[in-house]
């Protein structure tokens, strides 16, 4: 079956309901243990497939619903690292300060890792699903290395272990399989050289579709003010884009409504899937159907009309849920407006 045009699909992350953790934060804690909180986190992505269908989307996400954080998610079924010691240590580039496990012996996986939520995601949808993992370069920047000395080789090492995910996750069913490198945006020089090169090793031998998404950051107060000291031009996307645009992954989610990234860059990714930014995830305002497709007119001047998609910016875990469900209704409101206006 053709793909739809436009096809409308979210970043990843969608808030957790109030009953599962707490709400509107970035690292919330849960509000059950034990077999409790594992039902509650396939109710959580149960509510989020129906809510996502109901909005519109042509491709469903699980939301995260399972991860306290996009990262920790995965690296809480790692040997080798050391959750019960964590230290303080800035990352982005001393962003902002987090609490961050430690490397401390060689990385393995102790089995799977999301088939629980892949699984129950393709059993109860029949659209497309994507599932998202962390890149390799961002989990390097989000974990203090007290074993491997050398951030390539650790890179190499989780590239490895996100690989054997990926391919279990391919064999649950999963259609697109994203890694997410918000770091792709901060560490401009090495994403082009071994931070795509490692992003590559992640998906090596994938028949599914590989996408990757580089943003600017969740709405939080310290990516605001970071984006805040950019200037008049967002420009870190003009490093990175050409080393994909050579690589085999297949698809690029970027943010692009209310930014100043300049839109010509796009056409930086000619041969590539565009998921182009149309909702921006760091104000509360709804957009309207209209809004969404005048940017999704403005990206056709630079990517061909079958490879241009519709996205959120970045993911909406820190939103409210009324918030980010209004935001989900405009994209698929905006991008069935779109189809109108560009399809002939």
């Amino acid at each position: 079956m053709p793909r739809p045009l436009f096809s409308a699909t979210l970043a990843g992350s969608l808030p957790k309901p109030a009953w599962l953790s707490e709400t509107n934060k970035l690292w919330p804690q849960w509000k059950a243990q034990g077999s409790a909180l594992k039902q509650a986190k396939a109710d959580a992505t149960l509510l989020w497939i129906k809510l996502q269908e109901d909005a519109g989307l042509d491709v469903i996400g699980d939301g995260e619903q399972s991860r306290q954080h996009f990262v920790h998610g995965f690296l809480e079924q790692v040997e080798g690292i050391d959750f019960d010691h964590k230290v303080k240590m800035g990352i982005r580039d001393n962003r902002y300060d987090a609490m961050v496990p430690q490397v401390v012996a060689p990385l393995r996986l102790k089995g799977r890792v999301h088939e629980a939520e892949a699984q129950l995601l393709r059993a109860h949808t029949t659209k497309k699903i994507k599932f998202t993992l962390p890149g390799p370069m961002t989990i390097v920047d989000t974990v203090a290395d007290q074993f491997y000395g050398d951030k390539v080789k650790m890179a190499m090492a989780f590239a490895g272990l996100l690989n054997q995910e990926a391919l279990a996750l391919q064999a649950d069913g999963v259609d697109i399989i994203q890694f997410d490198e918000p770091a792709f945006n901060v560490y401009l020089k090495e994403a082009a050289g071994w931070g795509v090169k490692a992003l590559e090793c992640a998906a090596r031998g994938l028949s599914c579709i590989t996408a990757v998404h580089i943003c600017y950051g969740y709405g939080i107060k310290a990516n605001i003010d970071w984006k805040a000291s950019l200037g008049e031009e967002w420009r870190q996307y003009e490093a990175v884009f050409p080393a994909l645009a050579r690589s085999s992954i297949q698809q690029v989610s970027l943010e692009c409504y209310h930014s100043h990234v300049p839109p010509h860059l796009m056409a930086l990714l000619d041969g590539k899937d565009v998921m182009v930014g149309v909702i921006d995830v760091a104000s509360d305002l709804i957009e309207t159907p209209e809004q969404v497709a005048d940017t999704i007119g403005m990206a056709l001047q630079y990517v061909p009309k079958n490879r241009l998609l519709a996205c959120t910016n970045c993911g909406q875990a820190p939103m409210s849920r009324e918030v980010a469900l209004r935001k989900l209704q405009a994209l698929a409101k905006g991008v069935a407006l779109a189809r109108q206006r560009y399809s002939a």
